[in-house]
């Protein structure tokens, strides 16, 4: 159990789902992806913040 809970690979999803975000967000075709790109964003950096508390 102690080897899902380590830190990098939880980190690097985090970064992604916020880079995902941000190209939601920089994107000018669909009005949808831009709705959602606050979402995406947000749900990414709470993620990081809580997965930077996991042990290494």
């Amino acid at each position: 159990m102690k080897r899902w809970l380590r830190r990098g690979p939880w980190e690097l999803a985090a970064s992604v789902v916020i880079g995902t975000g941000v190209l939601m967000l920089l994107q000018p075709f669909s009005l949808t992806l831009y709705a959602y790109s606050f979402v995406t964003t947000l749900f990414g950096v709470v993620m990081f913040t809580v997965v930077s508390k996991f042990p290494d």
